[in-house]
């Protein structure tokens, strides 16, 4: 393929000559470079093709122990300044952090090929969009990136002679001697080997050891949230974790919400929620990233910068997500889930009984009584956008969808009530920068409890938290509040005295949908309480599942305990501490202002 970007080009021969593979390939993005990096896998014993009258077109892979999920211990933000990074960062001198890098790269592609994969976040044009170029050398990461995102030959044209790319590398740090066969995941199997490098001021990224998800595929949390969060504060815009939907009412008006939810709180389940109420239609835009930025008309336009779906399997059924489970139904990548006898797939929580043998996450025997779970809890799908059955017809309009609503929300069993609408913009900022969620499998290496996640961005912030939180507030003062997205918190996941949740959940969060589209429109009723504007009684529709959840428990999650909030804000006041002048002056006086309320 014809190069005509020169930069790009001596930066491939730069790699190359610090790498040092066998040959290099330039990814093109068709079907048959899909295809042939498939079946390189699979004869080389990396993948497993599944029963193609069960599972058309889908393939297995198992993951070394020691590379199941984001590894943030060794996730840096290499700023040039230390204090740019901020007290949520894992801050290195960049400096030093490259000669530790160059020195692990040297070589590491011995007896592999260097794949290189220019890809698009965003639809390919998008003024919202983006292009980045990654170099790896795991064909893995090539047909992985070839689902997450738009590869190959239409993005060096779009990049053209001069365009501006994010540069990308990225090493399983596993070179091959002469003769010696590849290992079925090869990676650094120490977690003190694995580097996920991001140089901010650059808008460069390295990763090595490491051939999991968002360690590998650089397109998805590196570039589109921490280095992306960066060219969005630079340039005036928005890349946040959240999910985007279209809501259409039984009037046939249309809304579209964001949703900002940390790992295992039900964001794809929300993002392909069919609803239980007739006449809501509920449709698909994005499920993880959205990239937004100010229309003419003064509001907030979104595109999901991705192409597919990396979501986690267990727990995916057809009660909690019917959409996502017939998308991954061909097409589709799994990783570290139980191989059933027969050539299927299997996992905990999907709603279909356990086999009586299969093959588990690491390769070895499993039957029912084993005493350890077939599926890792981290275990994953891959799947492109456009087979999910709930995906909107409008979900690649390079101008993006007008925002209307922006929901955040973490899990937490007591003092969130269920939906609280926020008073104002700043008051909405507020309530993302303190929102809180218990600890998940998605990471390793975390303290079980209630960690603060501001607007469900903690595991993926590029820069000081402080700045980003001031970032949300300057971006409110950019239009009129009118045009503003209002700003919803969530929690499905409030328990009883018996530690069960008392929210159904799944295809009835649709009725929180419901009052918050009523109350855009202006018809939902509400009661204004210290900590924001609440369901007021009878305004969450509860027809026809009364026997799920009665009036009585619905108003004790829609309650504000005094007590419970008091001690919440004594949480938020010692977190707050380590932004030090960092922390914006708006929510110094929106805390004070909620203490005087609770009080």
């Amino acid at each position: 393929m014809n190069l005509k970007h020169k930069e790009l080009a001596a930066w491939i021969e730069e790699v190359r000559e610090m790498c040092k593979p066998d040959s290099v390939h330039i990814a093109d993005g068709s079907k048959e470079e899909y295809n042939k990096m498939l079946q390189i896998m699979i004869d080389a014993g990396l993948a497993t093709a599944l029963n193609p009258e069960k599972r058309p077109g889908c393939f297995l892979f198992r993951s070394h122990p020691s590379d199941v999920a984001r590894v943030e211990n060794r996730t840096f933000i290499a700023s040039k300044k230390q204090e740019d990074a901020g007290p949520d960062c894992n801050w290195v001198d960049p400096e030093e952090l490259k000669a530790d890098m160059r020195k692990l790269y040297d070589g590491c592609m011995k007896g592999r090929v260097m794949y290189v994969i220019p890809f698009s976040m965003g639809p390919i044009g998008s003024p919202i969009s983006k292009i980045g170029v990654e170099i790896s050398d795991s064909p893995y990461v090539v047909i992985n990136m070839a689902i997450m995102t738009r590869i190959g030959e239409k993005v060096l044209g779009a990049l053209g002679a001069d365009g501006e790319f994010v540069r990308c590398i990225h090493s399983v740090g596993k070179p091959l001697n002469d003769g010696e066969k590849d290992s079925s995941w090869p990676c650094a199997p120490s977690i003190d080997q694995k580097y996920i490098s991001h140089f901010p001021e650059e808008r460069t990224i390295w990763s090595y050891g490491s051939g999991y998800g968002g360690n590998a595929l650089l397109g998805k949390k590196c570039f589109a949230l921490r280095i992306a969060g960066v060219q969005a504060r630079d340039e005036g815009w928005l890349a946040e974790h959240m999910l985007i939907l279209k809501i259409t009412d039984p009037a046939g008006k249309v809304y579209y919400i964001c949703g900002a939810l940390p790992s295992f709180c039900g964001k794809t389940n929300l993002a392909m929620v069919v609803p239980t109420l007739p006449g809501w239609k509920v449709e698909t835009i994005g499920d993880d990233i959205a990239w937004m930025k100010f229309g003419e008309d003064g509001r907030l336009y979104a595109i999901n910068p991705e192409a597919g779906f990396f979501g986690v399997v267990p727990g995916t059924s057809a009660q909690s997500n019917p959409n996502a489970m017939k998308q991954i139904e061909r097409d589709t990548i799994f990783t570290n889930v139980g191989l059933t006898d027969d050539g299927d797939v299997w996992w905990e929580g999907g709603g279909i009984p356990a086999p009586e043998h299969l093959i588990d996450w690491e390769g070895n025997d499993w039957t029912p009584d084993c005493g350890r779970p077939a599926a890792h809890a981290n275990a994953r799908f891959t799947s492109p956008a456009a087979q999910c059955p709930s995906i909107a017809p409008e979900w690649e309009d390079p101008a993006g969808v007008p925002i209307s609503a922006i929901l955040i929300g973490g899990r937490r069993g007591g003092t969130i009530p269920l939906v609280n609408e926020s008073l104002d913009w700043n008051h909405g900022v507020f309530l993302g920068s303190i929102m809180g969620s218990e600890t998940t499998a998605a990471a390793i290496g975390l303290a079980a409890g209630v960690r603060r996640d501001p607007f469900a961005m903690l595991p993926f912030m590029g820069y000081h938290t402080g700045d980003y939180l001031q970032h949300w507030l300057n971006t409110g003062k950019k239009s009129d509040s009118g045009k503003l997205p209002k700003i919803y918190f969530v929690n499905w996941f409030r328990k009883d005295e018996n530690d069960k949740f008392i929210w159904p959940g799944f295809g009835e969060n649709s009725r929180v949908l419901k009052w918050i589209v009523e109350r855009l429109s202006g018809i939902g009723e509400a009661v204004e309480t210290p900590i924001g504007n609440l369901p007021a009684p009878g305004a969450i529709d509860l027809c026809g599942i009364e026997d799920k959840i009665s009036e009585e428990s619905l108003a004790k999650i829609l309650d504000v305990d005094k007590a419970s909030w008091l001690e919440e804000i004594v949480s938020i006041k010692e977190n707050y501490k380590k932004f030090g002048d960092r922390l914006p002056e708006e929510l110094s006086e929106q805390l004070d202002a909620l203490e005087k309320r609770l009080s």
